[in-house]
């Protein structure tokens, strides 16, 4: 198993921002906290729009090496 690269923990790290922000969502939601509840869902889909971009930046980084043969 290649060693993880810092894009892979970066996209890791964001997409389980990700699912607390949803969770907490959820959570401000049910107790009736609605402009809470919207600040959450805002930073769910920053998170997951972070995790995306380092995704596909680990991608490119891995597809990159393989044509350069690093």
């Amino acid at each position: 198993m290649a060693p993880s690269s810092p894009h892979r923990r970066l996209s890791l790290f964001a997409l389980a921002v990700c699912g607390l922000a949803a969770a907490a969502a959820v959570v401000a939601f049910v107790k009736g906290a609605w402009l809470v509840g919207i600040v959450w869902v805002l930073m769910a889909g920053l998170s997951s729009n972070m995790a995306w971009y380092y995704v596909r930046r680990d991608r490119l980084a891995r597809a990159s090496a393989q044509v350069n043969g690093e």
